[in-house]
């Protein structure tokens, strides 16, 4: 049976006494060897130094009720017991160079005496583990007398050992995560990986936030989300603040974004806070950032990093303590090199990053966004709408197959079920809806006429050069529907959806952007010079 040790503070007051009197008042470092049914082999009592003599009177007196206590007096100079960086650097020393034997000892961390720092500082020695134990407590007797010694408590931190808070930590956390999904029972597995990694960043930082991912990927709803649940945690006291960088252009870029004074140009007619000053205490979020100018980017990597900024026309500078969150569906990484983004800025803004797929790229989750839209659209129109079964198949073989582009992503799939609910007579969707439905959309992605490529006008000899002379009549084939593909697409990300469709679905990580342009690549090709010649 291991021993008993217990690690703990004089109570300069509390232990204090003299005379036989002492021994009616309850003094908690020497309750502790009067439990009837605890037994303690050691107390390691820990003083300053001016407080021996009554250090000693305790270890006297307990010596006397349990002689099989060993008490050993721990000197420790502290200054000023209330400075908790004193308190806990001492502690601290001293706790890392105790020869701790858990094998044949268990510890207890009394934590009834000494200053409200002082434990503080021993809840954290052992919430760290650094002392290998659980904290003990002792409470006094309703009424004091000589042979009651009050109550002792264990409190084990391991928070591992708690079922029920275990439970209800994991709940909370998988709440959040819904809530960041709108409820949605998504299935695809990286997604939902990106979804837990972003739940955790969203109520544990305050630092920028980049979301990368194509038009309608939901890359604006997202950040709304994060900031309702930082709001809903107390993190923030301000109010989200949204706006499309694309729409700024000349002075009115850096007097939306950082406002202006009176006079600073043409047509400022009064004072104007700008958006940095309305998002103080909450989220700035600036969608598309890639299309802002390169000097409202430096002016915006000040305020970033120093929360404050001039506002155009002003000498005074202003303050604004928010956070950033951006999503942008450019490959911020290549304008960079190409010299459109200031490389300080994406520094600044890289540091939890995340890459938005679009909904062609979870095709698994199309059918939960389907029945989460219907729902919605219930709620909306106040009549329920279902599919017929065999609409409902053929809908979702068309949706979830190459063949359906969703270039607009969410925007599409969304505005294709609006359609569907609103058009559908007694709330049922039918065969003959999802086929007009069906026409639309291969409509809508269709290019137009004088674009639409012709099957034999990849000239590969005018691409390669002399390169074309090499290649085998098997790789001129696949290459020369590659770069149909491309020219059909109007991405680099789309035509990798399309032509890596089936062996995506096998990867846990999806990067057909990253597969095509290695392939081109192969060939000494990049996906502007593919796309021009077409």
């Amino acid at each position: 049976m291991k021993h008993t040790v217990v690690v703990g503070f004089l109570g300069t007051q509390l232990d204090a006494g003299q005379g036989a009197g002492r021994w009616e008042k309850w003094r908690p470092t020497v309750s502790l060897v009067q439990q009837p049914d605890v037994v303690v082999h050691r107390i390691e009592l820990i003083h300053t130094p001016r407080h021996l003599g009554l250090a000693q009177q305790v270890q006297r007196d307990i010596a006397s009720v349990s002689p099989e206590t060993l008490v050993h007096l721990i000197p420790m100079d502290v200054a000023d017991p209330w400075d908790f960086g004193e308190m806990y650097g001492a502690l601290y020393d001293w706790v890392r160079a105790y020869p701790f034997d858990t094998e044949r000892e268990q510890y207890r961390a009394h934590i009834t005496t000494g200053t409200h720092v002082a434990q503080i500082c021993m809840f954290l020695m052992v919430e760290s583990r650094f002392i290998p134990g659980v904290l003990l407590q002792t409470a006094p007797p309703k009424k004091q007398t000589h042979d009651n010694p009050g109550s002792l408590t264990l409190i084990d931190l391991d928070l591992s050992r708690y079922d029920v808070l275990a439970r209800r930590f994991h709940q909370a956390q998988q709440d959040a995560v819904d809530f960041l999904k709108d409820g949605i029972a998504t299935r695809n597995r990286a997604f939902n990986a990106l979804i837990d990694e972003i739940e955790r960043v969203a109520v544990r930082s305050r630092a920028p936030i980049l979301l990368t991912g194509p038009t309608g990927a939901g890359k604006s709803h997202l950040a709304r989300r994060m900031f309702e649940l930082k709001k809903s945690r107390h993190q923030l006291s301000g109010e989200f603040v949204e706006v499309n960088c694309a729409t700024l252009h000349g002075d009115g870029a850096a007097s939306t974004l950082f406002g202006h004074r009176k006079g600073a140009f043409t047509g400022a007619a009064a004072d104007r806070a700008g958006l940095l000053r309305s998002a103080h205490g909450g989220v700035l979020f600036l969608d598309e950032i890639g299309e802002l100018g390169l000097d409202e980017q430096a002016m915006l990597l000040k305020a970033v990093e120093e929360k404050r900024f001039y506002p155009m026309g002003s000498d005074r500078e202003v303050a604004s303590d928010f956070q950033l969150m951006v999503g942008t569906h450019r490959d911020l990484r290549v304008d960079v090199a190409e010299g459109r983004f200031r490389e300080d800025l994406y520094a600044r803004i890289n540091l939890w990053s995340y890459v938005l797929p679009g909904l062609a790229q979870r095709p698994e989750d199309i059918e939960p966004n389907i029945e989460h839209l219907l729902a919605r659209a219930a709620a909306e129109n106040g009549r329920a709408v279902r599919f017929n079964a065999e609409a409902r198949a053929q809908y979702l073989r068309f949706a979830q197959s190459p063949e359906a582009l969703w270039r607009g992503n969410f925007r599409d799939l969304s505005a294709s079920i609006t359609r569907l609910a609103t058009l559908a007579d007694g709330g049922r969707i039918s065969s003959a809806l999802v086929d007009a439905e069906l026409r639309r959309l291969r409509w809508l992605w269709e290019h137009p006429a004088g674009d639409a490529p012709t099957s034999d006008g990849v000239d590969l000899d005018a691409l390669l050069g002399d390169a074309a002379a090499s290649l085998d009549l098997f790789d001129r084939l696949q290459l020369q529907s590659v770069v149909q593909t491309c020219r059909r697409s109007r991405s680099l990300s789309e035509a990798g959806r399309q032509l890596f469709d089936v062996s995506r679905r096998q990867r846990s990580v999806v990067n057909d952007a990253d597969r095509l342009r290695k392939y081109l690549a192969k060939h000494g090709l990049g996906w502007d010079r593919v796309t021009s010649e077409g």
